[in-house]
Order: structure tokens, then C-alpha cells, then sequence
């Protein structure tokens, strides 16, 4: 026969009531640790709100290290992480996010806001092991969003397209996924299926203004000036900091024009044909002298200073136009006291703080008699450069005649 087992050890399998009493104190320990994690939390919450995120942080973490199983431990992380945030220490809030992932594998929020904070950081490979970990929990439409949009902004358009018609097909009446497509189409360079899409954003909720901006960048991109202008006084009353973005990419995008010819240019520009060059000024009086003169053109923008300041950039010649109004001397044959205009400038200079480029040329005098003539506002002064952002001039005002104005 077996002997009989000693209780007095307080662990004998007949002992029920001490067992019993183990037990009690065990659950009454726990309560004790979450009461006091509880607290921990409490009291970071308080100081949270007044501002003091440093102890916050503490508090925070305390709550977490008491009780990190407790029924409030995540909630404890995510605000202990918000508290990192706020005092610019991203490193130990990134910590807390993967704290309280760990806490709870299946709560799939705690992966999007450690993706986030990855994507912000420009940990792309981070982020992305985070989204779709948060995907695999929970494939609803704004985890799979977050997902798309890192694709989107990792130059992957096209796992990013996948990713949005998925959101569209779950949510078809949310914005979401079809503003995702434009802004994946767009980036791909199909700018007509990516305005379409814009488009479809703004009939579903008409107050979704960042479509709008989009809009607006896409018309900027395909030279649509007004209706990118209509975008920004759209967004101007509604959301004045994308009109205020709009304001700059339209800006930046836009091609440069000639606006116009300063009235301090010291060439006579708007003088009839066969003028007579001593009336454009008095030192030409004498047969075979030469005489400089000067442009003065007005950029609608920031231009490019090397270009500007190319001369080879910028070509002097007689305008050689059909239309009524803009033939050299007036369609009729040049006549024979004609002076000729050397094509290229001798000298071109670049105010930035104006956005005026100056333009200096010489005209010489015949040789034989002091009877030159010229027909100064057919003379066509034409620019080929770039802008600050290296965008060609626009076409239609990448000349300036006296005639007509920039044409």
C-alpha cells in the first residue's frame, strides 16, 4: 500500500480548499496589476491631455509593463505611441506600435498604424510587410487602400490598380477606390482614364476636394489652363491650402510666355515700315556707324538663367507672317536702303527679382549714304529656352513683335 501523502505541504492532492485558496489569490494578484495598470493609463491619459507627453509616455509605458495582458494594455501602447509622436521620438513609437501588435496579433488597426508611421519614415519595405499583414486579418476596403496606396507611391502603379478596383468592388459607392485608380492611371501617363476617374469622385460626394486638386494637376499637366483655373476657384472657397498647391503646380507646370516688351527698351519697336534708321537715333546720322539698342522683355515667370542667358537661344528677324497686319513692310518689296539685323544678339542679360531679360543688338548704318531704312515693328524677336523647371516656352507667346504684341 501506498503511504499517505503529507498535506502539510499545502499542495496535497486531497488539500481542495488550499488549492482553492491558490487560486483566489492568483485571480486577486491579476486584479491587483490591472487596477494598478488602469491607474498607470488613467494618469497618462490626464497628462495627455494637459500637454505633458513626456510623463504621458511613462505612464503609458508603465501601464503596459504592470499589466501586459490586462484588457487595456493596447489601448495603453497606441496612446504611449501618440505620446513618442508628440515629442518627436518616432524610434520608440514605432516600438510601441510593434508592442501593441504583439499583444494582440489579430487586431489588424494596430498593422495599419505601424505601417503608416513606417511609410512616413520612408521605410517602404516596413510598411509594406505591415499593410498586408493587416490585409491578411482583415481584407476590407481601407486596409486594402493603405496597401495600393504604398504600391502607388513605390512606383507601382500597376499592383496598385489591383489593389483600388478590389476597394471598388467592395465599396462601389465610396470615393476611395476610384480616386486611387486616377491618381494609379495618372502615374502611368493615361491621363484620359485618370480625369474619368476624377471625374467619378466628384459625382459621388461632391465635398471630396482633393479630387478636385487632382483634377486640377491633371489639366495643368495637358496644357488645360482654364480648366485647371476652374479647379482652383473651386477649391479657393471651399479648401484654400489645395487651391493654395493647385495655385503652385499650375504655376510650375505652366509653360513660360513673353508677356510683353518694357517701355524702357531703347528700341523704337512700334515705328512704322521704311523708318529711317537716324529716327531711331541720331548717332546713325552718318553713313557706316553702328549703334546698339536694347529689348527689355517681361517672362510671365521664373525663367531659367543660362537659358535666358544664351544668346544663340534668341533669334532677331523679319517677320515672315501672311496674315493682314503682320507682313514685313507691310507685304510690299523690301526696297533696296533696307538694313539687314544680325540674327542673333550680341548680348543677352537676366534679371530673376523682374523676370526681364534684356536683349542687346546692333543696327549699322549703310555704308555708301546715311539712308538705311527698317520696318521695326515687323522685326520679330523670338526665344527658344526654358524656364526654371525647364518647361519650353509656350508656343503661341514664344515671340514678341511690335506689331502685334507677343505673338
Amino acid at each position: 500500500m501506498a503511504p499517505p501523502i503529507d498535506s502539510s505541504y499545502g499542495y496535497g492532492v486531497t488539500d481542495a480548499a488550499g488549492i482553492d485558496s491558490m487560486f483566489s489569490a492568483t485571480l486577486n494578484g491579476q486584479a491587483q496589476l490591472e487596477s494598478m495598470a488602469n491607474a498607470a493609463l488613467n494618469a497618462g491619459i490626464d497628462k495627455f491631455m494637459h500637454k505633458d507627453y513626456t510623463g504621458a509616455a511613462e505612464d503609458f509605458r508603465r501601464a503596459v509593463g504592470i499589466a501586459p495582458q490586462g484588457a487595456n494594455a493596447i489601448t495603453a501602447a497606441d496612446y504611449m505611441a501618440n505620446a513618442y509622436l508628440k515629442t518627436g521620438e518616432t524610434e520608440k513609437a514605432l516600438k510601441a506600435y510593434e508592442t501593441a501588435a504583439s499583444l494582440d496579433p489579430t487586431r489588424d488597426d494596430m498593422y495599419v498604424k505601424l505601417g503608416n508611421l513606417n511609410f512616413s519614415l520612408g521605410r517602404h519595405s516596413e510598411a509594406e510587410t505591415a499593410y498586408r499583414q493587416a490585409v491578411a486579418l482583415n481584407p476590407d476596403a481601407t486596409n486594402i487602400f493603405s496597401l495600393g496606396q504604398l504600391y502607388l507611391n513605390t512606383e507601382r502603379p500597376v499592383q496598385a490598380v489591383e489593389q483600388f478596383e478590389e476597394v471598388v468592388n467592395l465599396t462601389p459607392d465610396n470615393v476611395n477606390g476610384y480616386y486611387g485608380l486616377g491618381q494609379a492611371y495618372g502615374k502611368m501617363g493615361d491621363l484620359e482614364a485618370a480625369v474619368g476617374l476624377f471625374e467619378k469622385t466628384i459625382e459621388l460626394p461632391p465635398d471630396f476636394y482633393s479630387s478636385y486638386a487632382e483634377l486640377g494637376y491633371l489639366y495643368a499637366d495637358r496644357g488645360q489652363t482654364e480648366d485647371a483655373q476652374a479647379m482652383f476657384d473651386i477649391l479657393e472657397d471651399n479648401d484654400p491650402a489645395l487651391a493654395d498647391t493647385l495655385s503652385r503646380y499650375m504655376y510650375k507646370t505652366e509653360a513660360p510666355r513673353i508677356e510683353f516688351a518694357s517701355h524702357e527698351s531703347t528700341f523704337s519697336y512700334t515705328l512704322p515700315a521704311k523708318t529711317t534708321l537716324t529716327a531711331l537715333d541720331s548717332y546713325l546720322v552718318n553713313a557706316n556707324t553702328t549703334k546698339q539698342f536694347a529689348m527689355i522683355f517681361q517672362f510671365g515667370k521664373g525663367m531659367d538663367l543660362d537659358s535666358v542667358q544664351n544668346r544663340f537661344n534668341w533669334q532677331i528677324g523679319r517677320s515672315t507672317k501672311t496674315e493682314p497686319g503682320q507682313m514685313y513692310n507691310n507685304g510690299l518689296a523690301v526696297p533696296a536702303t533696307e538694313v539687314t539685323v544680325s540674327p542673333i544678339p550680341e548680348q543677352v542679360t537676366y534679371d530673376p527679382t523682374k523676370l526681364q531679360a534684356t536683349v542687346c543688338f546692333s543696327i549699322s548704318q549703310n555704308a555708301a549714304l546715311a539712308d538705311g531704312t527698317l520696318d521695326p515693328s515687323h522685326l520679330v524677336f523670338k526665344f527658344s529656352g526654358v524656364d526654371e523647371f525647364g518647361n519650353k516656352m509656350d508656343p503661341d507667346a514664344d515671340e514678341f513683335m511690335g506689331a502685334m504684341g507677343s505673338v
